[in-house]
């Protein structure tokens, strides 16, 4: 029976000729390479092309009377934020088939780039203002806001420098000296052209990615101190900015009604109208120009008029599904530029949407700054999408990009270790 076996085995087993005989080829692992490492991927995937794919009926639903009215086509703006979905969508998908050391390695060219054209908001006949801020450019009839690319491009070189000093932040100067002036400088040129707004989601995105790299809570807090002194005295410098923040501290009057008061009353009474169940698709009543921006920074007000309470909830309980997609992605990785990455695109993400829905509630004062992956804006939406590419791309990604040496494009070298501290 024995060496029944051997013969059986020694027939099934290829010999050195047959192998010499056969031509030498390569299997490619096609299916790896284009299959998900978990199902954390999926489900950010999933609910970031659900919200797209509503913001586009919502910003039809808002803008196509105030369309009409403007003897403009009635499905323009549509038509614009489609175009930018098609660029955003394929640009994502590309990202997340990155390897994390390519964020690495680009991470101060992006950055430099950023803040290159960040810079272009200052020089007459490319930069232009709107609404008293000075944060857009036009290059041969193209518009952007550059300052939504330098959110991630600031997002991934912070990552990068964080996850390389993981053993040294309990010593403040190595946090504060390579941090402090290159997030303060990008800060600084966003807050030169008046756009409050962005600024501090800038500031909440620094500061939630020093938390979740690990530094000291009491470096933090006094971080925190020292912005909010800046950011009143800020505040306080524009007389525009003071009156929209003295008319949500002290409330509306009848003198303020058709002045600051005006967008913050037509989005309540718009919620207001809305109900429980809303009064259908295209039905909205503050879309017939009398909610200012109702398609870009007040476009939840829009939603909770056509759909009601229920879609306002449904729109809430999507982006608490994709923080809660957001933070399985931080706690399945073992690597700190993932965690910190991660981390600094879902403080950006349902952050600015936090502030976006609480101006709109009345909660905040008005400080335009878009819903994400919903309101009108061609830059935020391709800006949002390629930040989640890159956090797809490193939910996808191996541990062992973690202990590589990456250098970055334009010199320099940093050794990533692990480690989070906390007093």
């Amino acid at each position: 029976m024995t060496t029944a076996r051997q013969a059986s085995a020694a027939r099934r087993r290829p010999s050195p000729t047959d192998s010499a005989a056969r031509p030498a080829t390569a299997r490619v692992p096609l299916a790896r390479l284009f299959t998900a490492e978990n199902r954390n991927y999926y489900l950010l995937m999933g609910v970031t092309l659900f919200l797209v794919a509503f913001g586009l009926v919502m910003v039809l639903s808002s803008s196509f009377v105030s369309e009409i009215s403007a003897d403009a086509s009635p499905f323009g703006v549509f038509m614009r934020q489609s175009l930018y979905a098609i660029i955003g969508i394929p640009l994502m998908l590309v990202a997340s088939r990155m390897p994390a050391r390519f964020w690495k390695r680009w991470a101060w060219p992006a950055l430099l780039v950023g803040g290159a054209l960040q810079l272009l908001v200052f020089i007459p006949g490319i930069g232009w203002g709107y609404g008293g801020n000075q944060n857009w450019i036009q290059i041969g009839g193209v518009n952007a806001q550059p300052s939504e690319f330098v959110k991630i491009a600031l997002i991934v070189w912070i990552a990068w420098v964080l996850s390389a000093k993981q053993d040294l932040l309990g010593d403040w100067k190595h946090v504060a000296l390579p941090i402090a002036p290159v997030a303060g400088i990008a800060i600084l040129f966003v807050l030169i052209g008046n756009d409050l707004g962005t600024a501090m989601i800038m500031i909440l995105i620094v500061l939630g990615c020093l938390f979740f790299a690990g530094v000291r809570l009491r470096f933090l807090g006094v971080a925190v101190i020292g912005i909010a002194i800046l950011g009143a005295m800020f505040a306080m410098g524009s007389s525009s900015r003071s009156s929209r923040i003295s008319t949500w501290l002290n409330g509306c009057t009848e003198q303020d009604y058709s002045g600051t008061c005006w967008q913050v009353l037509h989005g309540t009474w718009a919620l207001a109208n809305g109900g429980v169940f809303g009064v259908g698709l295209g039905n909205a009543k503050s879309t017939w120009n009398w909610l200012p921006h109702a398609e870009s920074d007040f476009i939840f007000a829009v939603i909770g008029e056509e759909l009601g309470l229920v879609g306002a909830t449904v729109v809430l309980v999507l982006f608490v599904i994709l923080a809660i997609a957001f933070i399985r992605i931080i706690r399945g990785t073992q690597d700190a530029f993932a965690r910190i990455t991660t981390a600094g695109v879902m403080v950006w993400v349902i952050g600015q949407a936090f502030v976006n829905i609480a101006v709109v509630l009345g909660v905040l004062p008005v400080l335009g700054v878009p819903l994400p992956l919903i309101s009108a804006g061609g830059s935020a939406l391709i800006a949002n999408l390629l930040g989640i590419g890159v956090v797809l791309s490193l939910a996808r990604s191996s541990d062992r990009d973690s202990t590589e040496v990456v250098e970055p494009a334009f010199g320099g070298r940093l050794m990533p270790s692990e480690g989070m501290r906390r007093p």
